[in-house]
This record gives C-alpha cells, sequence and structure tokens, in this order.
C-alpha cells in the first residue's frame, strides 16, 4: 500500500502540546495510506470516541488554508464528522464543546 506525502503545518506541533496540556490523547496519522485523511485523531475523555481533526495554519492566506483535493474528496466520501482548527482558540472551544456534548 503505498505511503502518501504529509505536510504539517507550522501550527501543529503547537496546537498538540495544547490538546496534550488540557489532558486529551492525540495521535497523529502522517502514515495513513489514504489520501486526504485528517491530520489527528483526538480523544478528549477516557473512553470516549477519536475526532478527525484537520489542522491549517491560521497564519496563512485563506486561500492556503483551503483542502486539498484529496482532503475535500475524503470529507464529501466520510459519513462522520471531520473538524477544522486553524487557531490555539479554535482548539480550546472544540475540547470544550466535545466535553459539553459528553463526546
Amino acid at each position: 500500500m503505498p505511503k502518501y506525502a504529509c505536510k504539517v503545518d507550522a501550527n501543529q506541533p503547537a496546537l498538540v502540546r495544547l490538546w496534550r496540556s488540557l489532558g486529551c490523547s492525540v495521535a497523529h496519522t502522517h502514515a495513513n495510506p489514504v489520501p486526504g485523511f485528517p491530520d489527528v485523531l483526538l480523544a478528549v475523555r477516557e473512553g470516549g470516541p477519536a475526532h478527525m481533526v484537520e489542522i491549517k495554519d491560521g497564519e496563512k492566506d485563506p486561500s492556503a488554508r483551503k483542502l486539498t483535493k484529496d482532503e475535500e474528496e475524503f470529507w464529501s466520501s466520510w459519513k462522520g464528522e471531520i473538524h477544522k482548527i486553524e487557531t490555539e482558540d479554535e482548539a480550546i472551544e472544540l475540547v470544550n464543546r466535545l466535553r459539553r456534548a459528553g463526546l
């Protein structure tokens, strides 16, 4: 099975550290062989579901933050929810929203 090149956005390490500091588990999906697969899996509570998260760098121009063709195709075929995060504030809000929902 071929591996696809994965570009890590500059803000991804900081967002992962932030989520972990909030008690979340984060799994990188760099080596996933599925084109367009989101960047990380995030779990906000023990025994809870893993949430797919696509990270985009909020410091870049809006055109550089768009989903790639592979990402668009994956998102359009995936029946579950995928979260797109660009900033630390959005990362914190996602955790808070998921926890409020009991996820």
